[in-house]
């Protein structure tokens, strides 16, 4: 119960919050790394330590002339290994168990990640969550002090919420151009995302030995061999029984090994874990990279701005809204952006149609032409010329 309690906990990360609560500052991608990864690797941390899900987490063996307490532990705080020449030969006849045998003159492979796995799934739950927070700190509460008792589908009585969205226009038009920190800050968290998952990808493989890079191919091409001769490769990476040695004195002062069988049932949700965070790193590394080339082409291209305008804005001609982007730095444009998470279609349309016309009126006049800053002489105009005394005078 005390694992379910636990659990429970960590779905606060993931539980939908409405947006009278809390503010939308950023994309359903970005919403996926602090929330959705967060929470799985914290629940993982969360299993792996729980003792009554698998019992003891390693149990060893030996000939009964060491306490098995001491054993356990001393093989769980220092290393167990493998042979790698003894895994793909036959159980039963010629190993008791895949990577056991006879260890002369073999190569060892040893597993020491076991005792590690709780810490390092804790640790990447917090560089998931890194991100967010640091984005969190630098918008400082922007959209919530400009969306709030407008957030929502809150029904609100008329003239509040034309006064609400009249100080959100006054904001906006006060603070016209000058949110290109708050645009560089977003974009910025966005790119570590997608570097963070990149990065926990490599640190997961080096954890694991270099195995990770190729554990969840090595898995799919595994359930599509042949019954017999196909080998499961996570018992290889996460061996379920592993040996250990153990050094001591004898009696008459020379050293005593013993060699032990070890039972890793750890390895039973290690090796489940991770073939699911295989999948997932690569899934999320895929969509952050797609986020951050979609985020570079908003950047570069006005053009996408009109788009994603004109899908929250339905009711605006194009032309408007062309001449409104044309008025906007791109930190403008994500803050209209977010403003369309947070407000009702309605307010968000007002607001909007109000935006349009005052950008547009106050547009810069152009320089009056030529003829309105010398007009042309016309005969109506100057009196005519006399002549005094055969001379010519203008009057």
């Amino acid at each position: 119960m005390a694992v379910f309690g636990m659990v429970s906990a960590v779905s606060s990360f993931i539980k939908i919050r409405y947006l009278l609560d809390k503010a939308v500052i950023d994309n359903m991608v970005f919403r996926c790394h602090y929330r959705i990864t967060t929470a799985i690797l914290f629940t993982c941390c969360i299993i792996v330590t729980a003792n009554n899900l698998i019992g003891d987490p390693i149990s060893c063996i030996n000939d009964g002339s060491i306490p098995m307490h001491v054993i356990n532990t001393f093989c769980w705080i220092t290393y167990t290994f493998t042979i790698p020449g003894q895994q793909h030969r036959e159980i039963g006849t010629d190993v008791a168990s895949p990577g056991l045998g006879n260890e002369y003159g073999q190569e060892k492979r040893y597993h020491s990640y076991y005792q590690w796995v709780p810490f390092v799934l804790f640790f990447q739950g917090l560089m998931f969550y890194v991100p967010h927070w640091i984005w969190k700190n630098m918008e400082d509460g922007k959209i919530r002090m400009i969306t709030d008792g407008l957030r929502g589908m809150v029904t609100v009585p008329e003239d509040y919420r034309k006064d609400r969205q009249d100080r959100i226009i006054k904001y906006f038009m006060d603070s016209l151009n000058s949110h290109n920190g708050y645009s560089f800050a977003y974009f910025f968290c966005e790119l570590l995302n997608f570097v963070n998952v990149i990065v926990n990808i490599f640190m997961v493989d080096k954890f694991l030995g270099g195995a990770f890079m190729s554990y969840g191919t090595d898995v799919l091409k595994f359930s599509n061999m042949d019954q017999d001769k196909r080998y499961d490769p996570m018992i290889e990476i996460f061996p379920r029984l592993t040996k250990c040695t153990f050094r001591k004195f004898g009696p008459s002062g020379s050293i005593q090994k013993h060699d032990t069988l070890c039972v890793l049932a750890l390895n039973i949700l290690n090796e489940k874990i991770y073939i699911f965070l295989w999948f997932w790193f690569i899934i999320l590394a895929a969509i952050s990279g797609v986020a951050v080339i979609y985020s570079l082409v908003v950047v570069m291209m006005p053009t996408t701005r009109e788009t994603i305008i004109k899908r929250s804005y339905r009711s605006g001609q194009r032309k408007d809204i062309a001449g409104l982007i044309r008025r906007l730095e791109i930190g403008d444009f994500l803050i209209l952006h977010f403003l369309s998470q947070n407000l009702s279609t309605r307010s968000y349309s007002d607001m909007l149609q109000q935006l349009c016309g005052l950008l547009g009126a106050s547009r810069t006049p152009s320089a009056p032409s030529t003829l309105e800053m010398n007009p042309i002489s016309h005969p109506s105009i100057y009196p005519p010329v006399e002549s005094y005394g055969g001379k010519e005078t203008e009057t």
